[in-house]
């Protein structure tokens, strides 16, 4: 036993959990990069940088990852899906598309489910520790900052998918949201409705806030005043979308369409409509956003963006394949990508029955 490992800071380290990569770096006074380096036996280190992590690694009896393995050539790739998302058609959606890129002999994929009392980086902490070489994330984990945080600062490169924003510290794929937005309200617009009420999607995610500035925007757009009473709060969830419905059609002057930000909210509006006995499309127009299964599942159809979350999950695992075989954690080449969306119209929207008066 060396003079370093009795060291009470690395004691504590150990007390913690299994050292990472980020506490090799920390005590030999180097980058993470430099560390992983060594790992794979590199020429382009300095031999001082070298000794000092191989004493770090030997005094905190660090094992390299599985990354660190596979870069090396040992280990087939593994790669975590952790997901926490509401809607089942959107993960099955992104759960078909991951597998499409699992297209290896030797790449495998483990699904990890965050429950909504767990830690985000308890159940990373678990994936890391079965081995995993890289993670994608979809919403809404895909915009914690405690988790990207984690994930980086023990040199797993992570994927965001269908986040609204671009993150530091991980890949990602998106869509642009509020242009997606937009397409749809000029669509109904150009049907001719111009009381069209929106149902926001989770306050706590980018692309919810960026579908409702398309709204806005397309509004703007068109010379018409945004209404704040035709905005109702949804959180992406179906029982989100009926409380959303509810509201907007038991206005005295009701919207004649809704636009929601997800297909499960935009199929409750259609129930809510039923129920109160309203016309879908004839007295009330009804979109979605997605274009999940569930968009042909109920009547009507439902006309809807198409954002082409398979092809997203397929990508970003194809992204993390290609960033590791290069040997160079987070550096897929393109980091963040941008897929193209779709208006589908089906039979869920129609010109208004009775125009509503214009000033």
């Amino acid at each position: 036993m060396t003079g370093h490992a009795s060291d009470p800071a690395s004691r504590r380290k150990r007390s913690m959990g299994a050292p990472t990569i980020a506490d090799v770096a920390r005590l030999a006074g180097v980058s993470a990069m430099t560390v992983s380096r060594v790992i794979n036996a590199e020429a382009n280190v300095r031999e001082s940088k070298r000794e000092a992590v191989q004493a770090a690694i030997a005094a905190l009896n660090y094992a390299p990852n599985r990354a660190a393995r596979t870069l090396a050539g040992i280990a087939p790739l593994r790669i975590g899906l952790l997901y926490s998302n509401p809607s089942a058609g959107f993960l099955s959606e992104f759960l078909l598309g991951s597998l499409a890129g699992d297209g290896s002999a030797d790449l495998h994929i483990a699904v990890e489910k965050c429950e909504a009392d767990e830690a985000e980086v308890d159940v990373a902490q678990r994936l890391i520790a079965a081995g995993v070489d890289g993670v994608v994330l979809p919403p809404p984990l895909c915009e914690s900052d405690t988790l990207l945080a984690f994930l980086a600062q023990n040199g797993i490169p992570a994927v965001a998918v269908a986040s609204g924003r671009q993150p530091a510290t991980a890949m990602s794929v998106r869509i642009d949201d509020r242009a997606a937005a937009m397409t749809m309200m000029r669509h109904l617009l150009a049907l001719g409705h111009r009381r069209i009420g929106f149902v926001t999607g989770d306050p706590a995610l980018s692309a919810s806030a960026l579908r409702l500035d398309g709204y806005r925007a397309a509004l703007d757009e068109a010379g018409l005043a945004a209404d704040e009473t035709l905005v109702a709060s949804g959180l992406f969830t179906y029982r989100s979308g009926l409380a959303a419905a509810e509201r907007l059609l038991e206005l005295d002057d009701r919207p004649t369409a809704i636009f929601c930000s997800n297909d499960d909210m935009a199929a409750a509006a259609v129930a809510v409509a039923h129920r109160y006995r309203i016309d879908v499309p004839g007295d009330l127009t009804v979109c979605g956003f997605d274009d999940t299964s569930l968009a042909t599942a109920i009547w009507p159809e439902l006309t809807t963006i198409r954002q082409p979350i398979a092809d997203m999950a397929q990508r970003a695992v194809e992204m993390l394949v290609h960033s590791l075989r290069r040997g160079r954690s987070g550096d897929a080449g393109q980091p963040h990508r941008r897929l193209d969306y779709a208006l589908i119209r089906r039979q869920s929207d129609a010109v208004p029955r009775r125009r509503p008066t214009q000033d």
